[in-house]
C-alpha cells in the first residue's frame, strides 16, 4: 500500500482494502512491539465482521516480534485501557473504527499505564517502522498467546464510581446500538440483582451484530436517535442511554426522551467532581466553553483548555493531574481510570445523580442550556475546507475579542463564540456555536457561518 495513510492524529483508521488489511495490520503489530520493546500487548477488538481478522493478523506481528498476546475477545476500547493498566502489561490495541461507516476500521494504541500513543507520542514513528520493507528479523521464538477475560474486573472496578445505597427505584433505557456494549450492560445489571440496586433496564438494539442492521451506533447524527427517544417515552423511563460501535463515548436522553447535548454533561460531571474535590482541575476542549468555564470557576476548580482528540486529552489530565475532563462529542475522562475515557462512568454517575439530588435530568440540565443555546455541532463536507475557513476567519476575525488556534478557530464576541475545526477522524469541517442566553443570536450566527463556509461546496 506505500505510504500508510490510516495513520491519523491519535489513532489509526482506514478504509478496508484502500487504506487498512490484514498486511497492514501485520505490519503495526511489528512495528508495535520494535518501538516499545514490548514483551506482553492485550489486544481486544469490536463487533465490526472485519475486527476479527485484522486482530488476527495484528496478533501474528505481535508474536512474530516476540510479544506475549493476551486476546480479550470482543471488547469495547475502554476494556482495553483497564486491561493495560490492570495487568500492567507494556501496552494495548483495540481494533475498531467507533463510530465510521461499515467499510472502515482501525486501530487505539495505549503503551503501559494505558498512556496514549499519538501523532505527537509515538504514532508518526510506528507508522515508520510499518511502511518499511524489512522491519527487522522475527524472534527465534514467538511470543506466546492466551484468551483471558477480565470483565469481572473491570466492572467491579466502575461500581467503585457509585454507591448502591444511594441509588433510587429507576427504569433505564439501555441501546447498544448492536456494538460491543452490551455484554457489559448484562454484566453490570447481573451486580445490581445480587446487590438488590433498584435498576431496570430496558434493552434495545442489545446484541452484537457486525452487520448493523439499524445502523452504524453512532447517537451524534440526530437521525440515529429516534429509537432511544420512543423507547423512553413508551417505557416511562428516567433516562435513556445510547453508545457508539466500542462503546467509549455514551449518549444521554432526558425522561422526555430528549437528546442531551454532551457539552451539558460535561458541566454536571465537572460540579459533581468538585463537590467532592474542591480545588481540581477540569479539562474540556475548545469547541464549546462557556458553560463548563463558569461551572468550574463557580465551584472553584481550575479549568484547563485542551486540544481535541482523546490522546491529546489523556496527555493533558495526566500532566495536569487533573480529576475528569470532557469533550463535547462525549468523550468523559477519569483521574481513577488511567486518565483514559468511559462511556460506562458517566451514565453510571449521573445514575447516582438523579437520585441523590431527586430531579430529573431535565430539570439538572436545563437551567445551563438556556444560559449557553448552542445547536449541537454540525458537519460540512467541502471540496476545499482549508480556504472554506480562511474565509469565515477574514469575515469575522477583525470583529473578534479574541481568536485562539488550540484546535482550529475558535473566535470570541461579546454575546456569542464558534469554533471551526477540520475533524482528525472523517472528511468533515465541523461548526460549534454558542451564545449568552440569546436562542435567536445562537441561530442567526450559525446560519451566517454555514453560509459562507459552504460557498461554492
Amino acid at each position: 500500500m506505500g505510504s500508510f495513510n490510516c495513520f491519523k492524529a491519535y489513532d489509526i483508521r482506514g478504509r478496508l482494502g484502500e487504506e487498512l488489511d490484514e498486511d497492514v495490520a501485520y505490519r503495526i503489530g511489528r512495528a508495535f512491539v520494535r518501538y516499545l520493546s514490548a514483551h506482553s500487548v492485550v489486544v481486544g477488538g469490536d463487533v465490526r465482521l472485519s475486527s476479527e481478522p485484522l486482530k488476527q493478523a495484528l496478533i501474528q506481528g505481535l508474536r512474530d516480534s516476540g510479544a506475549n498476546v493476551i486476546d480479550l475477545g470482543m471488547t469495547g476500547t475502554e476494556e482495553i485501557y483497564f486491561a493495560t493498566w490492570f495487568l500492567g502489561v507494556d501496552g494495548g490495541i483495540e481494533v475498531t473504527a467507533s463510530h465510521n461507516p461499515i467499510d472502515y476500521n482501525g486501530m487505539k494504541l495505549v503503551r503501559e499505564g494505558s498512556r496514549p500513543i499519538s501523532g505527537d507520542t509515538g504514532l508518526g514513528e510506528i507508522r515508520r517502522m510499518a511502511e518499511m520493507i524489512d522491519y527487522g528479523p522475527q524472534a527465534e521464538t514467538p511470543g506466546s498467546y492466551r484468551k483471558e477475560s477480565l470483565l469481572s474486573a473491570y466492572v467491579d472496578h466502575l461500581m467503585t464510581y457509585i454507591d448502591f445505597e444511594n441509588i433510587q427505584p429507576t427504569r433505564l433505557v439501555v441501546n447498544s446500538g448492536n456494538g460491543a456494549a452490551g455484554h457489559v450492560i448484562d454484566a453490570i445489571e447481573h451486580v445490581f440483582i445480587s446487590r438488590n440496586v433498584p435498576v431496570e433496564f430496558i434493552k434495545i438494539h442489545h446484541e452484537p451484530d457486525g452487520t448493523f442492521p439499524h445502523g452504524i451506533p453512532n447517537p451524534l447524527l440526530p437521525e440515529n436517535r429516534s429509537d432511544t427517544e420512543r423507547a423512553v417515552q413508551a417505557y416511562g423511563a428516567r433516562m435513556g442511554i445510547a453508545w457508539d460501535g466500542d462503546f467509549d463515548r455514551c449518549f444521554l436522553f432526558d425522561e422526555h426522551g430528549e437528546f442531551i447535548e454532551g457539552y451539558y454533561i460535561v458541566g454536571l460531571l465537572a460540579e459533581s467532581f468538585l463537590l467532592k474535590k474542591p480545588g481540581a482541575s477540569i479539562i474540556y476542549d475548545p469547541r464549546l466553553t462557556w458553560n463548563t468555564e463558569e461551572i468550574v470557576a463557580d465551584n472553584g476548580g481550575i479549568p484547563v483548555m485542551s486540544k481535541t482528540g482523546h490522546a491529546f486529552i489523556k496527555e493533558r489530565m495526566r500532566a495536569e493531574d487533573a480529576i475528569y475532563g470532557g469533550e463535547m462529542s462525549a468523550h468523559h475522562y477519569f483521574r481513577d481510570f488511567a486518565y483514559c475515557d468511559s462511556g460506562m462512568i458517566p451514565w453510571l454517575l449521573v445514575l447516582e445523580l438523579l437520585s441523590v439530588r431527586g430531579k430529573q435530568l431535565s430539570t439538572l440540565v436545563e437551567e445551563r442550556i438556556a444560559r449557553f443555546p448552542s445547536p449541537g455541532e454540525i458537519n460540512s463536507h467541502l471540496s476545499e475546507p482549508q480556504h472554506a475557513i480562511q474565509r469565515v476567519l477574514a469575515t469575522y476575525s477583525n470583529a473578534a475579542r479574541h481568536i485562539d488556534y488550540t484546535d482550529g478557530i475558535s473566535l470570541t464576541f461579546d454575546d456569542w463564540r464558534f469554533n471551526l475545526r477540520s475533524s482528525n477522524t472523517e472528511p468533515v469541517v465541523r461548526l460549534n456555536v454558542e451564545s449568552r442566553g440569546n436562542v435567536a443570536l445562537m441561530q442567526e450566527k450559525t446560519d451566517e457561518i454555514l453560509t459562507l463556509l459552504r460557498q461554492g461546496g
